[in-house]
């Protein structure tokens, strides 16, 4: 199934420039929902994960989903603010400025087995942050898993030291 027809482009969102990729289409249909969480799984199926980190917000909807069919933990990466215990931060350049997320400092073990799942890939910033959070608490990311990247920005060079999955990739704008 060609999922890109399922995804909604909506231009000058959240800024100017921007041409936001709207998952919601996808989302809202049953059957192409159930096929992406089909393929997302496919290229994860054989790894050993204990925990299945996503970020914060789209990133959740595939993210538990995923933790379930892997027989692994869940855990949220949020915004500042949004986590109630013990956290460690880290921020990030976006494509259009500043941001930072949070994680739990209990969230994972060393030695943790980790897939770290988003939405989307584009810049690259906002997973290498990720990426810093998990190896500071001791965790080893053994891959990470995107419905779209778009191969344009090259955000996968930051990752470069990573396994990385995606099942929609855009070549352009």
């Amino acid at each position: 199934m060609d999922l890109k027809k399922f995804i909604r482009d909506i231009p000058d969102f959240p800024k100017k420039g921007i041409i936001f990729k709207d998952i919601t289409t996808l989302l809202k249909d049953k059957i192409a929902l159930k096929e992406a969480l089909e393929q997302l799984f496919s290229k994860v199926s054989g790894l050993n994960v204990d925990k299945v980190v996503a970020i914060e917000a789209r990133g959740f909807i595939f993210g538990s989903l995923l933790a379930e069919r892997l027989n692994a933990g869940f855990v949220p990466v949020r915004k500042p603010g949004k986590l109630p215990a013990e956290k460690i931060s880290e921020s990030y350049q976006l494509e259009y400025g500043i941001d930072s997320l949070e994680i739990h400092t209990d969230a994972i073990k060393k030695g943790d087995k980790v897939l770290i799942h988003d939405d989307l890939l584009a810049t690259g910033g906002t997973v290498q942050a990720v990426c810093k959070m998990v190896e500071k608490l001791g965790g080893e990311i053994i891959g990470i898993l995107f419905l779209i990247e778009l191969d344009f920005l090259k955000g996968r060079e930051k990752l470069k030291n990573y396994p990385v999955y995606t099942i929609i990739h855009y070549e352009s704008e």
